[in-house]
């Protein structure tokens, strides 16, 4: 049975609800801080060992936003990712960044965290087969900042694309997962539109 909250900590409780809620992150340690006009992120820390003290919440360890409710271990956690226009896996072309619908996923079945900025691209082409990335597969992507050997959705002199994101002398430039296509290298720019991680693969 869980103990009795005090004021504060129920405040905290109904701050992580409404954050992962709007979200679909839970907020971090700093966040809750400035949130609540804490002096460190120590105090934020604190209140969260007491509410998983309490049964409230659990926490995984070195993780800046990895705190549950204890009843989301017991349910699957679907969450609805919008779906862009497709993307080449094969040369770089323009692709319509129209919103074609949604696509309801469990992010746990994928072996995903809760994602938070996400999106999901349609593939043509089989560029990246080397990557078990086929023509007519759906890619889930999230928005941040790549790692050099992510893959990665690219604006490349103003086409769109699905590749390797790598840096070679501080320059970075995208390679395909099929041998039979060349590095595209950028003449003036490379943006980088998400970050490839999760596939899906629907059935012929």
């Amino acid at each position: 049975m869980q103990s009795q909250l005090t004021q504060r900590q129920q405040e905290i409780v109904d701050f992580l609800r409404t954050t992962q809620r709007t979200s679909g992150l839970m907020p971090s340690t700093r966040e809750i801080q400035h949130h609540f006009g804490f002096a460190s992120q120590t105090a934020a820390m604190s209140h969260l060992r007491a509410l998983e003290r309490k049964g409230v919440i659990q926490r995984l360890a070195n993780k800046a936003r990895a705190v549950i409710f204890p009843e989301e271990l017991d349910r699957p956690q679907i969450v609805d990712i919008p779906i862009y226009g497709r993307i080449a896996a094969g040369r770089a072309e323009d692709v319509e960044a129209l919103r074609e619908g949604c696509i309801s996923i469990d992010v746990a079945s994928l072996g995903m965290r809760r994602p938070g900025r996400a999106f999901a691209l349609r593939v043509r082409g089989d560029s990246m087969i080397d990557a078990h990335i086929c023509d007519g597969d759906t890619v889930i992507l999230e928005m941040r900042e790549p790692h050099k050997g992510d893959i990665v959705a690219a604006l490349i002199d103003g086409e769109t694309t699905l590749k390797r994101y790598l840096i070679t002398r501080g320059k970075p430039f995208l390679r395909a997962e099929n041998r039979r296509f060349p590095d595209l290298i950028p003449a003036r720019e490379l943006i980088i539109q998400g970050v490839y991680i999760a596939l899906i693969r629907h059935a012929a």
